[in-house]
């Protein structure tokens, strides 16, 4: 099969399209035909990581891939003797977290359930580009935002609202209940306010630090701004979110954004589409820091 495979630390150069053997499942695992995967910011930071300090991060359970790619959406094709949740033909998502392996190829082999890591089957009112885009960035956002316990009627500022992240965090907090104020760029404006935002702050020209709105929570979503710098615009008792803090999401939120996504509640924000053999130019993309909710990987 046609993957791409880090042939070790550094630029996206790194990067090649090789011919690997297709892996073959055993037990409880399922061998999925990726139709569509994804290049996040964590594939950025991994492929550069110094090889020495990949090794505390090693320690911490977090596994180097030589494939990369943490996000996917494809089809069963085959499983293991033991599979009890999943059929061949299933169309499923989900992430390689936890896993030596990643989804930036043709095929990708998984344990139908891990600790870490998650794989279900895909709503049916999206595409498998859409769904290959929303494990990382929507889990993430879900999880961090439920610290905050977000009752109807608050107002919710989202630091980075285009973002992967971002963009499913100004569509949680809208679905919360909450008033949502997006800050973003200029060209973006239009785009968080499309996702509900019920105002938007363009950076260029405004500063929301020194504006006289109060907010109940203040959620950074790209790890730009400090509990410090939000304070004078955060309530007494509100809460600073930061897309830097430790999550725990796992299959529960996951199984909520599902439910969200085929309520039509949220959907993925897709910048970018590349096929696999360009996937070195996606980490490009992504690297520069100025994308828009996701880049996908389209592999069929």
């Amino acid at each position: 099969m046609k993957a791409i495979v880090c042939t070790k630390q550094g630029p996206p150069e790194v990067l090649q399209l090789r011919e690997v053997d297709k892996p073959i499942p055993t037990k409880n695992e399922v061998l999925i035909k990726v139709h569509a995967s994804t290049v996040t910011t964590g594939d950025v930071f991994l492929r550069n990581i110094h090889p020495l300090l990949s090794i505390p991060l090693r320690l911490f359970g977090m596994k180097m891939k030589r494939i990369p790619g943490h996000e996917f959406a494809g089809v069963v094709e085959a499983t293991g003797e033991e599979t009890k949740q999943f059929k061949v033909g299933d169309q499923v998502f989900g992430t390689t977290t936890g896993s030596s392996v990643g989804a930036n190829a043709e095929y990708v082999c998984l344990p139908e359930e891990r600790e870490t890591g998650v794989l279900a089957i895909k709503p049916a009112n999206i595409s498998y580009e859409e769904a290959a885009a929303v494990p990382v960035g929507g889990m993430t956002a879900l999880n961090i935002l439920s610290k905050a316990n977000i009752q109807n009627g608050q107002k919710v500022l989202i630091h980075g609202a285009s973002g992967s992240v971002g963009s499913f965090a100004v569509q949680i907090a809208k679905h919360l209940g909450a008033e949502v104020t997006g800050v973003c760029s200029t060209k973006n404006v239009e785009l968080v306010r499309s996702l509900g935002a019920d105002q938007v702050i363009d950076y260029t020209k405004e500063d929301f630090t020194e504006g006289d709105e109060i907010y109940d929570v203040i959620f950074d979503a790209v790890g730009k701004i400090s509990a410090g710098e939000s304070k004078s615009s955060l309530q007494p008792n509100g809460h600073y979110l930061s897309v830097k803090s430790i999550t725990k999401a796992g299959m529960e939120d996951f199984l909520h954004l599902k439910e969200l996504i085929e309520l039509g509640k949220i959907n993925a924000v897709i910048d970018k589409r590349y096929p696999l053999e360009q996937t070195a130019d996606a980490h490009r993309y992504v690297e520069a820091g100025h994308k828009t909710g996701n880049v996908v990987i389209s592999v069929v």
